[in-house]
């Protein structure tokens, strides 16, 4: 019996304000306060309240049978806390009925696993403190920022705990073989591998409201047809997405919502079919192959690789300063100081810095609140400065008072 696994993400960064040269040495605070506020605002009147509105909606009407999975990065969970607790609530309410299962990630939506496998344990144990403080579940299955994956990070999350990791279903590393089966990796056994339906899911997300495509319009019914033509030979078919897509990538006027809500009727119309949450996923079914991925992948851009933040000079400089900081930041034991670099650590800002062109081009440019990638390159690298200078005078400080 197959099953549909839905898993969203939801994360929304602290933006950088306009932070220039001149404010080097003078200005300790570097986030835009009022953008921040106000995009979650936004996206919470038109995407997480009403979206989770109909989740629990479809869950009752359901009688359960209808579940999901998200992943709330804790610095969206934070602005939740501070500009919008209805919505934390929303998500909360959501747990409360068992069908919903919430994920594990690195606190801060970073890139720390390539740079600092101890930085990476500590933002994961983090965040997996703020899921059980406000979900009351421990987390089974792992979810790396945009599902940067290879082999290591696998093999790292199996020893911290975890049973099942979610990653990319990439055409030239299936070489042929289907997402719909789990996999495992070519050294560790004991971690299961959910590998993303890209097509099925993009159709959804990216494909929804365009009207240019030859399937456009998608209706529920299709889509669930599209479905069921994998009853067979088929374990699991894994439909992740940002879960912003409803609402606000693609908004209420396309039908989006309408899309969501017959969804889940239509695809339990075929008797074999059930949803099933991550965990559940890979609790019901054995590993039916090996996931061999040396090169680290992602569910970025159309190469599914790192280049949407390590592309250019820009993103390779701001990401090699910042990590070399890490040493000097701890030996601080200084919590603000700390808390200020590891939120200098959220992939976005580095997202921002790309140059690519062509149709990812238009993706970054969707999503950047600055008019330029070298604009929010100058903004990070001026901030990353001042915070520079203030660990290395707050070492000198410590290091004398230890030397009387």
């Amino acid at each position: 019996m197959p099953s549909v696994c839905f898993y969203f993400q939801v994360h929304q960064p602290f933006r950088l304000k306009q932070y220039s040269f001149f404010n080097i040495g003078n200005d300790h605070f570097y986030e835009d306060d009022h953008l921040n506020r106000d995009i979650l605002n936004k996206v919470s009147d038109k995407c997480y309240l009403p979206a989770n509105k109909l989740l629990l909606k479809l869950i009752k009407k359901h009688k359960r049978e209808f579940r999901v999975a998200f992943s709330l990065s804790g610095v969206v969970l934070e602005q939740f806390e501070k500009y919008r607790p209805d919505v934390l609530d929303s998500f909360i309410e959501l747990a409360k009925t068992g069908c919903v299962e919430f994920l594990s990630e690195t606190y801060y939506h970073s890139l720390a696993f390539l740079y600092s496998k101890d930085e990476f344990i500590r933002q994961v144990e983090k965040h997996k403190e703020k899921i059980q403080a406000y979900f009351k579940q421990t987390p089974q299955v792992f979810r790396n920022t945009e599902l940067i994956y290879n082999n290591e990070l696998a093999d790292t999350v199996q020893k911290m705990g975890y049973k099942a990791i979610l990653c990319e279903g990439v055409d030239w590393l299936l070489n042929g073989r289907t997402p719909h089966y789990l996999y495992t990796t070519p050294n560790n056994n004991k971690i299961k591998c959910l590998l993303r339906n890209f097509r099925l899911s993009d159709d959804i997300a990216f494909r929804f409201s365009n009207q240019e495509w030859s399937e456009f319009p998608l209706t529920a019914a299709k889509y669930a047809g599209w479905i069921h033509r994998y009853s067979k030979n088929s374990d699991t078919i894994n439909l992740f997405m940002d879960y912003e897509t409803f609402g606000e990538h693609q908004w209420e006027g396309t039908g989006i919502f309408d899309f969501l809500e017959h969804l889940p009727e239509e695809i339990l119309k075929h008797k074999d079919f059930v949803f099933r949450t991550p965990s559940e996923v890979a609790e019901e079914y054995p590993a039916k192959g090996i996931y061999d991925v040396h090169h680290t992948i992602s569910w970025a851009d159309t190469e599914r690789d790192l280049s949407a933040w390590l592309s250019n000079s820009m993103q390779a400089e701001s990401l090699s300063k910042l990590y070399s900081l890490e040493e000097d930041v701890k030996r601080t034991r200084n919590k603000n100081l700390l808390e200020i670099w590891s939120r200098l650590q959220i992939s976005d800002h580095f997202y921002y810095m790309c140059t690519k062109y062509w149709a990812d081009g238009v993706v970054h440019k969707y999503f950047s609140p600055y008019n330029s990638p070298y604009d929010s390159y100058i903004y990070f690298i001026n901030a990353l400065s001042d915070l520079e200078l203030v660990v290395h005078k707050t070492v000198i400080h410590q290091d004398k008072v230890l030397s009387k």
